[in-house]
């Protein structure tokens, strides 16, 4: 005969309590591997850096063997993260496919030669964030590469969706062929991007990716933690120091943020949006402002943490 829910949880309130914490001894401890391995198993899952780096010879002055290998060198220091670095002039420009393929996030550091980099190359950059295969974590000046640009605009298309009315939506045209351009703007310009009904058209300003201002007189600056339970805030201070570094001044024309984790002052009044995420498509966006290629600005601990803690939040998830 075949018992009911209800009835057998009537006979098993009837067992002895001895017999009922044999039964718990049983169960509980396999239940508690059980956690456990699926714990270390995510844990001990190894996080794939590719550190993609232009390779100025200015950074000689404080990377004497160039930025990205300071960067490598530090990430492959770091438990269950292993980290590659390569350059604009190598084959394929370090962007192949097959090193791709064997890549979960790229940090991108890019100054002078953002128009460089290979059309095919950026776009398979592209696709694999928004199909969620990588993760793209971009620094300083590598707010006009060519990957974070095209990632911000892609981000913008999807928020002009969602900004036009639900019951308009689905019959909403858009115009997204305005081009991206790497210019400068003024501080009275424009925010961008801008959603304008031109009509019968949903017309878009993308993300010009600049800010109005900037100082590269190796001035301090003064980071502080916005959201310190952040996972890539995790083990970093409430507030710390750059020593010398670049100044941005906002406004920062990108699309809003999911995330502000860090804010970075400088004494003279200047303020900027530091480390922003973005998730874009199913992949994940990390922007970490400070830096300047003759500056030791990722020579610095906490700097090096946050892009430790970047990598494992953007990672791809299993």
């Amino acid at each position: 005969m075949k018992l009911t829910r209800k009835a057998r949880w009537f006979w098993l309130m009837l067992l002895p309590a001895a017999a009922m914490m044999k039964i718990l001894g049983v169960i509980l401890p396999a239940v508690m591997v059980l956690w456990s391995s699926i714990g270390i198993a995510e844990e001990a899952r190894t996080v794939r850096v590719l550190v993609w780096d232009e390779q100025q010879p200015e950074q000689a002055e404080a990377y004497p063997t160039f930025l990205g290998n300071a960067i490598a060198d530090y990430l492959n220091s770091c438990q269950n993260i292993r980290a590659i670095s390569v350059h604009l002039d190598m084959p394929g420009q370090g962007l192949d496919p097959a090193t791709l393929d064997a890549t979960d996030v790229i940090v991108w550091w890019s100054h002078r030669r953002h128009g460089d980099v290979k059309e095919d190359r950026v776009d398979d950059v592209v696709q694999r964030v928004l199909d969620g295969r990588l993760g793209l974590i971009a620094l300083h000046s590598s707010h006009f590469a060519q990957p974070f640009m095209r990632l911000m605009h892609e981000r913008a298309k999807a928020d002009a969706r969602n900004q036009v009315p639900e019951a308009e939506r689905a019959e909403a045209v858009f115009d997204f062929s305005m081009p991206l351009k790497r210019a400068k703007v003024k501080r009275d310009a424009k925010l961008t991007p801008a959603l304008e009904n031109a009509g019968a058209v949903w017309k878009l300003t993308p993300p010009a990716c600049v800010f109005p201002a900037w100082r590269a007189d190796g001035e301090p600056s003064h980071v502080r933690t916005l959201l310190s339970e952040h996972p890539i805030a995790k083990g970093l201070p409430a507030q710390w120091d750059i020593p010398k570094t670049e100044m941005y001044d906002e406004p920062f024309h990108v699309p809003a943020p999911d995330a502000v984790v860090f804010e970075e002052r400088w004494d003279k009044g200047e303020r900027f949006r530091s480390g922003c995420t973005w998730n874009v498509g199913k992949g994940r966006v990390f922007y970490f402002r400070p830096g300047h290629e003759t500056y030791p600005v990722y020579r610095q601990p906490e700097n090096l943490t946050v892009i430790e803690n970047a990598a494992r939040w953007a990672a791809p998830r299993p």
